[in-house]
């Protein structure tokens, strides 16, 4: 019998269809409702393709240039997912990491850079609660690296039109109901690796 982790993972894949052509549809989770996404560029939404680099199923692989996240599969298939990057090469991640953390509806604290770069971030330097409106959206997958936090984070937006472009703070963003359904598919422990090239 399917857990119920894996049934509600199988039901987020279900508003896609009752959407607008191209969109994703409205989605309860808790207090929190998440929009639907009308009609968009369908490339952008989450999708089964054929990958082929060496990489062992369960695996995280972001491409930075390709502004997509790919969840590896087995059979040579992954699930994509269009992703927000770090507006300047400087600011995105690198390399390997584990998943440290799982949150759902996460607090967020903007970093020192983050309040010097966007200044308006300064209200927030003691954090802010969990919310549709919390920039890190529905949930959030906190990067370790040798057991340490690296204050990169894979997590949902306030902003979905960002996505497929790069203009984040550094980490790695994804629409809402794509986060959800990420979170959903892999544990604590999963390898990341964050490609540049």
């Amino acid at each position: 019998m399917p857990s119920r982790r894996a049934f509600m993972a199988g039901m987020l894949l279900l508003p896609a269809g009752c959407a607008a052509p191209g969109g994703y549809g409205q989605i309860t989770d808790g207090k929190n409702v998440v929009p639907a996404l009308g009609d968009r560029n369908p490339d952008l939404n989450r999708q089964e393709v054929a990958f082929s680099r060496p990489y062992k199923p369960g695996t995280i692989v972001v491409s930075i240039p390709e502004r997509r996240l790919y969840l590896v599969q087995s059979n040579g298939r992954a699930l994509r997912y269009a992703v927000g990057v770090g507006r300047a090469e400087a600011l995105n991640f690198r390399g390997a990491a584990i998943i440290g953390q799982k949150a759902e509806w996460p607090a967020w604290t903007p970093t020192a850079n983050m309040i010097r770069a966007i200044p308006r971030y300064a209200s927030f330097a003691g954090g802010m609660p969990g919310s549709i409106n919390n920039p890190l959206g529905a949930r959030a997958l906190y990067l370790y690296r040798n057991g340490r936090d690296t204050f990169f984070r894979l997590h949902g937006t306030t902003e979905p039109e960002t996505i497929g472009t790069a203009v984040s703070s550094g980490c790695i963003r994804l629409v809402n109901h794509d986060i959800i359904d990420l979170y959903n598919r892999v544990p604590t422990g999963t390898q990341v690796v964050v490609l540049q090239s």
